[in-house]
């Protein structure tokens, strides 16, 4: 090919290209929408946030009860996993009015938390933790 084909072709591609913000090439982003359909996720065999922090229950929860057994400094080191004021339920998933007012997530009647000592996608240090803290089994 002559190479003005060759510059046509490249200007026309550079051109394309202009209005974009993003490199063309790179693997895109799930949707938001994706990652806030559900408040967790199976991953290797337990529930996940929708950033892949490991999602607990406490045994001194009552499942069904509507109410969450860890409030203040319980709260700092298992926060809840918090539910916006609109969220309805879906599937096994129900909300939880906590001791301040706000809403939290449970499954299959349990509230949800996670542990603060959890830092990267698959940590599951709060497993067991004290003999009342488990990891959430799909």
């Amino acid at each position: 090919m002559p190479k003005t084909v060759h510059a046509a072709a490249a200007a026309l591609l550079l051109a394309a290209l202009a209005g974009c913000d993003t490199n063309p090439w790179a693997k895109p982003e799930p949707p938001v929408q994706m990652l806030v359909s559900q408040p967790a996720y199976p991953m290797n065999g337990s529930m996940v946030t929708p950033t892949g922090i490991t999602v607990y229950t406490f045994d001194k929860d009552t499942a069904g009860a509507g109410t969450s057994a860890c409030n203040g400094p319980c709260a700092q080191n298992w926060p809840p996993l918090a539910a916006p004021a609109d969220a309805m339920p879906r599937g096994n998933f129900t909300v939880v009015k906590r001791e301040d007012g706000s809403q939290q997530w449970a499954y299959k009647g349990w509230p949800l938390y996670t542990y603060a000592k959890d830092a990267r996608t698959g940590d599951r240090a709060g497993d067991g933790f004290n003999k009342v803290w488990h990891v959430v089994k799909p």
